[in-house]
């Protein structure tokens, strides 16, 4: 078996090989390829990678290379985990929105429409040669904004599902909470990327008990931190809201901190660089700790899951995915891109039954799901006015001075990436 990691060099990378060396056993990989053209970053992470496989006795052989091509021809899974214009492009998304009083994120708002122009049309050249290299190759994707670039890679064709580390944190975090392995919590989990809810936490699978009540009553004041919204809030709602929802549910309070404090790129920026250093050291043979505060906890576990049900029919018969909605929340279109338990296995993933969401919820989702239909068609045919209508659509915000202000400023500040600016 052969799989692909696209933005091989990524610091997140040495998470990934740590899963795939120790959950070997459900994702035979004789041979991974880590693809990125950045060499002073592929260089450290390839090898502490090949260092981590011998370790753990994994038999794979690692090959790195800045050849695409070369590199997915024969892939059997293709993932992708690129940034385009790095962490420079996504310190400029967490701070010009801010000029107008609204959130800078690389993923919500203005910054993350900044991210998802920049990036559909390159995953879709990437998506391309994969299908012309093996046109019966899954395509994996955790590159954010996941939710618009897994719904661009099914609308032309390709055979893609879209992962995100969110539901596997939830569900790794109440597993702590209630005493039980993860593998006995089921999340009844219902939304978009990045903006989702837990409307049941079930022991046992799908059918099994539903603890969210006892969850909320015992463990409140803990979830409540984790998300940093406050307790009565969650008992109001009596669910557990994705902490991305704080962008919704307390944007000026948000907006506020983002002002006072360094954005959370430069912060990511400085910890890259500490673990490039590390990865270098030959020493190392292992992930170091300080990954765990770069972000994409459990990912690995997720990527592993997902490839292993994708390939070979093992893995998790239920997992969190971003999927085609194809009637399972009736109040979105079909081909909207919906992140909810489904059941996966060689031939993709077949969303689960959704209980009626509530219209608090669902009218955020079909908002939100408006404006990533716009944000896509900015993305694969351009526009000054198309951008403008996908901001003034975007619930966070919506009046036509921000909108016109911000589609100025994003794009002064993305004309390099977009060719048609």
């Amino acid at each position: 078996m052969k799989l692909t990691v696209v933005g091989g060099g990524s610091t997140y990378t040495p998470e990934l090989i740590d899963g795939f060396a120790r959950l070997r056993g459900i994702l035979p990989i004789e041979e991974l390829v880590l693809v990125d053209p950045a060499a002073e970053r592929l260089e450290p992470v390839g090898g502490l990678a090949r260092r981590i496989f011998a370790r753990q006795g994994h038999p794979g052989r690692i090959v790195t290379t800045a050849d695409l091509d070369a590199g997915v021809d024969g892939a059997d899974a293709v993932l992708l985990q690129l940034r385009v214009g790095g962490q420079a492009a996504r310190a400029q998304d967490e701070t010009w929105p801010l000029e107008c009083g609204c959130v800078g994120q690389e993923t919500t708002g203005a910054g993350g429409l900044a991210k998802a122009l920049r990036t559909v049309p390159v995953v879709l050249d990437i998506a391309e040669r994969v299908r012309r290299a093996n046109p019966r190759a899954w395509i994996i994707d955790f590159t954010n904004p996941v939710g618009i670039v897994t719904r661009a890679l099914l609308r032309a064709g390709h055979r893609a599902v879209g992962l995100c580390n969110v539901a596997i944190g939830l569900q790794r975090r109440f597993a702590g909470l209630l005493g039980v392995a993860a593998s006995e919590v089921h999340l009844d989990h219902v939304g978009l990327n990045h903006l989702t809810w837990e409307t049941g936490v079930r022991l046992g699978g799908p059918g099994g008990e539903d603890v969210l009540p006892a969850l909320l009553t015992g463990h409140g004041d803990a979830i409540a931190a984790d998300l940093r919204l406050p307790r009565p809030l969650l008992d109001r709602l009596g669910v557990v809201p994705s902490y991305y929802l704080r962008y919704y549910y307390a944007h000026d309070e948000v907006v506020r901190e983002l002002r006072t404090k360094p954005s959370r790129a430069a912060e990511v920026a400085a910890m890259e660089r500490e673990l490039l250093e590390m990865y270098g050291d030959p020493a190392l043979e292992e992930k170091p700790a300080l990954l765990a505060r770069r972000g994409g906890a459990h990912y690995s576990e997720a990527a592993v899951d997902l490839a292993a049900a994708l390939l070979t029919g093992s893995g998790s018969t239920h997992q969190v995915v971003n999927t085609r909605n194809d009637g399972t929340l009736p109040f979105l279109p079909d081909d909207a891109v919906i992140e909810v338990q489904a059941a996966v296995g060689p031939e993709g993933a077949s969303p689960l039954p959704v209980t009626p969401v509530d219209p608090l919820y669902a009218g955020l989702t079909a908002s939100v799901t408006a404006y990533e239909d716009l944000a896509l068609d900015a993305a694969l045919r351009g526009g000054r006015d198309r951008v403008l209508r996908a901001l003034l659509a975007h619930p966070l915000i919506g009046q036509y001075a921000y909108a016109e202000t911000l589609t100025e400023a994003l794009l002064a500040h993305n004309r390099e990436y977009l060719a048609w600016a």
